[in-house]
């Protein structure tokens, strides 16, 4: 039986160009690179799964290849490309601080930063989750990171920048890596599907992509996932069954019946919902983040913020012309009050069918205000 090995790890980027979502960044260590303006010490900051290790294992790669190429990229074909692509490079030194994170294991890597390279020009230091070391070991390293021989380069790397101390921040070159935006996760996985030779809706891959919040490794995660549930046929339909999300038609079914003041109607969906096993709360959040999509699609200027695949996107179009603006703010309005409520209620079930109740009538009430 073939090994499996997640899209994490099999489509992990190489190359500055490929990673996903943070041209600034990358556009910025490649210009460093070529004018040979690399700082001794970085601090890679930002959520989860966005490209931080990665980037800091492109680098190290980089100002150790031989025959960099044009595009300030690693040759893959010297001596030092093949011994880091092999796991062999013993240039490249990456330390978990979340469990070596004691004076000692500071000082033991204190201890070799002495040692020049053998092969290529520069140690590179790699210091994952560095917020989890002690207060103690980040004493210890004040004087090194000051300080560090010409062939060190430390990269820290971190999610919770806030918790560092400040003398520690003061030594490094700080770089924010923000969370991936929806449209450039779809468009990978996308890229993945193909070279898979996996159809994949374009809907179904929006949708892994919004789950994922903004973070490119959970996104690949959650496709493995619905590969193994869906075989080489990702629709729509196989994501939300399989991550349990309440289908849009639902709130689009809904929100009809709100506009058309149809009490009873909204009532037998939501009782449809439930018996799907779905949370009241969540249905709170879903129907209030609806609205708030129906209002960006009142103005072509704020349609951008829409962040759907582009058949859902009609849809709110088409259904955002049947409301106006004031109702969809009075929509807004009587479903925070029965997020607020929800919680402490003890009859919850009513909070949420008095606010369905509360939505129809609003609707008739400016129904019938028009001259």
């Amino acid at each position: 039986m073939e090994n499996f090995v997640v899209s994490a790890r099999k489509y992990r980027p190489a190359t500055f160009d490929s990673v996903v979502g943070q041209h600034s960044i990358t556009s910025t260590l490649k210009n460093a690179i070529k004018t040979n303006h690399l700082a001794q010490a970085f601090l890679f900051c930002g959520p989860r799964g966005v490209g931080k290790t990665t980037c800091a294992r492109i680098l190290a790669k980089s100002i150790n290849c031989f025959n960099i190429t044009n595009t300030i990229e690693a040759c893959n074909e010297c001596d030092s490309c093949k011994s880091f692509n092999e796991g062999q490079s013993l240039n490249i030194y990456e330390l978990d601080a979340a469990s070596n994170n004691s004076v000692d294991d500071i000082r033991n890597l204190v201890d070799q930063v002495r040692f020049a390279p053998q092969l290529g020009t520069h140690k590179v230091y790699i210091i994952d989750e560095v917020h989890m070391l002690s207060n103690q070991a980040f004493n210890a390293f004040l004087k090194t990171l000051e300080e560090p021989p010409k062939h060190a380069i430390f990269i820290l790397a971190t999610t919770e920048k806030h918790k560092i101390i400040p003398t520690i921040l003061s030594r490094c070159q700080i770089f924010d890596f923000n969370r991936i935006q929806i449209e450039d996760i779809s468009a990978h996985l996308a890229s993945i599907a193909q070279k898979e030779g996996i159809i994949a809706e374009p809907d179904a891959l929006h949708i892994i992509a919004q789950k994922a919040d903004g973070a490119l490794r959970d996104a690949l995660s959650i496709f493995d996932q619905i590969v193994s549930f869906s075989g080489n046929n990702i629709t729509y339909q196989h994501v939300i069954e399989n991550l349990n999300i309440l289908d849009y038609d639902y709130y689009f079914k809904i929100t009809d019946e709100i506009l058309e003041h149809h009490i009873h109607n909204a009532l037998i969906i939501y009782n449809e919902i439930l018996q799907k096993g779905f949370d009241g709360h969540n249905f709170i959040y879903g129907l209030s983040e609806h609205f708030r999509n129906l209002l960006v699609c009142q103005d072509a200027i704020t349609l951008s913020l829409l962040e759907h695949g582009e058949n859902i996107k009609e849809k709110y179009k088409q259904q955002a012309s049947k409301s106006s603006t004031p109702q969809l703010v009075d929509f807004l309005s009587i479903i925070s009050k029965a997020d607020s409520t929800f919680k402490n209620s003890k009859n919850q079930r009513l909070v949420v069918e008095i606010m369905l109740m509360q939505l129809c009538s609003k609707s008739n009430e400016q129904e019938k205000k028009k001259p």
